[in-house]
Formats: C-alpha cells, sequence, structure tokens
C-alpha cells in the first residue's frame, strides 16, 4: 500500500536542509563555490535539538520497513535516524573538494546502547571524523550521535559516503570481487519491492535524492530504474531479524554493522539471509548481495 503523502509535509526542515546541500554541490560543479582545501579533521561538531517525531509518522515509518508499531510503543526506532541525522550529516561535508553530486552511501555501522523516547526531545549532533582517499575514491566518515540528556550517547552511528574520483589507483589492477550471497546462506525473510518504494521511503524520511524516485533521473546515473535507499534496505533487514530471531524484541541488536555493496534496482524481490551473525540482501544463495554485514546482540551467545 503506497505511504500517504500527508507526511511529506512533515519533512520541512530535512527537506529545506538537503536542499540548500544540494545547492552548494551545484555551485561546487559549476566551479561557482570557493575553492576548496582539505579540512582539517574530526571536523567541527553540529547539533540540533529534534522534536518528537509525530506519532502517525512513525507507524507509517515502521509498517513500511515490516515492523510493527505495537513492538515500539513509547520508543523511536534506532534505525529512523536517517530522518534527522542525514541532513545534519550532510552539513558536515560542505566544504570538502570532491564532487559530493557523485556520493553513494557506502555503509553504516549502528550502535545500539539504550532506546530513544518518542516522546521527548532528542539531541543530535555529528561530525565529519575521517576521509581516506586512495586516487579511485575517498570514503567520507561520519559519525551521527543521538540522545537525550540522560543518555546522550543512546545511538552512535558511522556512516561512510563514497565518492568515486576515476583514478589509476596504482599498479593494483585487480578488480574487487563482488560480495555474494553465500550458498549455504540461510533464507529468513522474501520481500517485494515495489517501483515506488524509493518514493515511499522519501515520503517518511525527507530524502528526496531523485536517483530513489525520478526514473529518468536514474537513468541518466546509468541504472535501469530508480535504486532504493541504503538505509531502507538497512531498516529492512533489522525489522526482518528482530522478528524472525528474536521474537519481535526490539531491543535484541545491539550493533549492525553493514556495507552496501551493490544498488538495489527497483521493483525488485530479494531475501533476507544469514550464516552464524552475518547477513546479506540479494536475490538468491550464490548470487550478488545488495547489502552484507554482521550483527551483535544484547544476549550472550
Amino acid at each position: 500500500m503506497p505511504v500517504s503523502t500527508k507526511h511529506v509535509l512533515q519533512q520541512g526542515p530535512v527537506i529545506a536542509t538537503l536542499a540548500q546541500v544540494a545547492a552548494s554541490a551545484i555551485r561546487q560543479r559549476l566551479g561557482h563555490g570557493p575553492a576548496a582545501g582539505m579540512p582539517e579533521l574530526p571536523g567541527p561538531e553540529l547539533t540540533a535539538t529534534v522534536t518528537p517525531r509525530p506519532p502517525d509518522l512513525l507507524k507509517a515509518y515502521i509498517r513500511h520497513v515490516g515492523g510493527d508499531p505495537a513492538a515500539y510503543r513509547g520508543q523511536v526506532p534506532a534505525h529512523f535516524f536517517p530522518q534527522w541525522g542525514f541532513p545534519l550529516a550532510s552539513r558536515t561535508l560542505q566544504g570538502v573538494p570532491y564532487p559530493l553530486f557523485k556520493v553513494l552511501n557506502g555503509g553504516c555501522r549502528l550502535e545500539i546502547n539504550a532506546p530513544l523516547p518518542a516522546s521527548e526531545p532528542l539531541h543530535a549532533r555529528a561530525r565529519l571524523e575521517d576521509i581516506d582517499d586512495d586516487g579511485r575514491r575517498a570514503v567520507l566518515h561520519q559519525r551521527v550521535v543521538t540522545g537525550t540528556s540522560a543518555v546522550p550517547e543512546a545511538v552512535v552511528a558511522h556512516l561512510y559516503a563514497v565518492v568515486p574520483l576515476g583514478g589509476g589507483g596504482g599498479g593494483d589492477k585487480k578488480k574487487r570481487e563482488r560480495a555474494r550471497v553465500p550458498h549455504h546462506a540461510e533464507e529468513l525473510q522474501r520481500w517485494r519491492l515495489r517501483a515506488d518504494a524509493g518514493l515511499d521511503f522519501a515520503k517518511l524520511t525527507g530524502d528526496f535524492n531523485p536517483v530513489h524516485w525520478v526514473r529518468p533521473y536514474a537513468r541518466a546515473f546509468g541504472f535501469r530504474n530508480t535504486i532504493l535507499h541504503g538505509f531502507s534496505t538497512m531498516a529492512r533487514a533489522m525489522e526482518g531479524l528482530q522478528r524472525t530471531l528474536f521474537a519481535g524484541s526490539v531491543r535484541a541488536i545491539r550493533v549492525l554493522d553493514l556495507k552496501f555493496t551493490k544498488p538495489l534496482v527497483l521493483p525488485a524481490k530479494v531475501g533476507l539471509y544469514i550464516e552464524g551473525h552475518s547477513l546479506w540482501v540479494g536475490d538468491a544463495p550464490g548470487g550478488p548481495a545488495y547489502l552484507e554485514g554482521r550483527f551483535e546482540t544484547s544476549q550472550p551467545s
């Protein structure tokens, strides 16, 4: 069922911030921005106060990514942090000497130390931690922290934005092996993702990057159709683990450490697979993986 467009009205601050960042990237691409050198790292810490999210928005988001709203009574899902954290993190990249219009979501490590209360303001802060530039690509490591006055670091997210540079990268000519779902991995869930899944996720989070919902724009970047947000795949994977391995408990997973290894073109039918504490999202065992990673639990193994 498509997500109601009324939720777009709840994304005003998010959309405004992303528009500012996009305008800065366009000016940079046209050569109208200031000459940028390598910033001093770690960069300055940016902060924001997050007012309680509307209950109807939270319920719609949880249902969209395959969760049960009743399991989150009084809580905000940790994987919802991009709704306020991504715009803040984007601001940490302003002025870096890279073509940010090419940026890709390379991965995320999500550390959950305490629940996020739904009924009180949250305090968020973000900082550019490090840049790894090997001439072929630059990996921009950002840290986004969300908490309360009582628990300042309730949820800590490490984001890894990748900017392709097209350099030679030295003498190593060996191509990196594509991530694949192991042949013996166990399938936990199978998802049917509609062609408008990217648009629906954008309505719920404010991330209206057109590559996720405007087909001509996605095709201009070499995709046959729009691609799903990496954070949408992450949220679906976390909900799938919680509902199948932990009887619906939203407190069982302590760490989710993921790489987004291949764009997930919509529409699609994909599965969530595990082997031990490793997980993948892919078409089938032995096939390419769109996501790979590991999870840690709050329970002893």
